[in-house]
């Protein structure tokens, strides 16, 4: 699923236009309907307004170090999903409903904003990661990118926006981890064009073990000694003494994780490229016999 900008909800922007229509109606001697509406709708404490501080935050922040933008993004989106979202909705139908009132809706719209990509962007992420439907991936990560640039002033590189969203969504429950499955079977289909039966079967016991981390924890432990036993085994059969020493130093970074470590994208993207190493090995071995 696509999620489309709408600039009839978002909150961010339509809290721009209304300044911008003030300044507009006192150029022209009008007194400013715009003033009633902002008071009425964002200098209260009603779920719009607090939706709008998500907004403003955004806007009143840049430059910032890496990390403190990828926190602030990630709290962010936290204190979104804990909105009331039919209230929301409700709010911002009775805010337009009352633009409508006093303005034309198409040149009230039509204004120019700054911020607008940055505005747009906020707007696409927090509906992605409050919608029931899976959202594709690229809607994420392109959005993200966008929002850290502006946080932190610095060109992004999507590789690691889409690290950082497995990292954060993969907290969450069933459906944003469908997303975070999505996401990585995307990162790792653009490296390795094919999956082995081994490597779905990982990927799909890391959906559906949602709340059973001690589970995947155990499959991980097990598929790592399944495949330090197979590496072992195939290497009594390469003769080449270099690619023998390089696949040696391999065995010795397959470890199985602690009783209290978390698996995480990065011990299933390993896992993966250790199959494909063992796939690899057995294929060799099949030529030369």
């Amino acid at each position: 699923m696509k999620i489309k900008h709408s600039k009839y909800r978002n909150t961010g922007l339509i809290f721009e236009l209304l300044v911008k229509q003030i300044a507009a109606d006192t150029l022209d001697n009008k007194d400013s309907e715009a003033v009633k509406i902002l008071q009425k709708f964002y200098s209260n404490k009603s779920t719009l307004a607090k939706e709008y501080k998500l907004y403003e935050f955004v806007l009143k922040n840049s430059k910032l170090p890496q990390s403190k933008a990828e926190a602030v993004l990630s709290t962010i989106t936290e204190v979104s999903r804990k909105l009331d979202q039919e209230t929301l909705k409700n709010q911002k139908y009775s805010l337009i409903s009352e633009i409508k009132n006093h303005y034309d809706l198409e040149g009230f719209f039509g204004m120019e904003v700054r911020d607008y990509k940055p505005l747009a962007a906020l707007y696409c992420l927090l509906e992605a990661q409050n919608n029931s439907e899976l959202v594709d991936p690229k809607v994420l990560v392109d959005n993200k990118f966008t929002i850290l640039e502006h946080l932190t002033s610095n060109p992004q590189e999507k590789e690691a926006v889409k690290d950082s969203l497995i990292e954060d969504y993969s907290k969450y429950d069933k459906d944003l981890k469908m997303l975070t499955f999505k996401i990585l079977l995307e990162k790792f289909n653009n490296k390795y064009k094919e999956l082995l039966p081994a490597q779905k079967n990982i990927l799909r016991e890391f959906i559906t073990s949602v709340n059973s981390n001690r589970r995947l924890h155990t499959l991980v432990n097990k598929e790592l000694k399944n495949i330090l036993s197979e590496i072992n085994s195939l290497i009594k059969n390469v003769k080449d003494e270099v690619v023998k020493i390089k696949l040696q130093e391999v065995t010795k970074g397959i470890v199985p994780l602690k009783k209290t470590e978390k698996v995480n994208d990065t011990h299933l993207v390993n896992l993966m490229q250790y199959y494909d190493l063992v796939n690899e090995l057995k294929s060799l071995w099949k030529d030369h016999n």
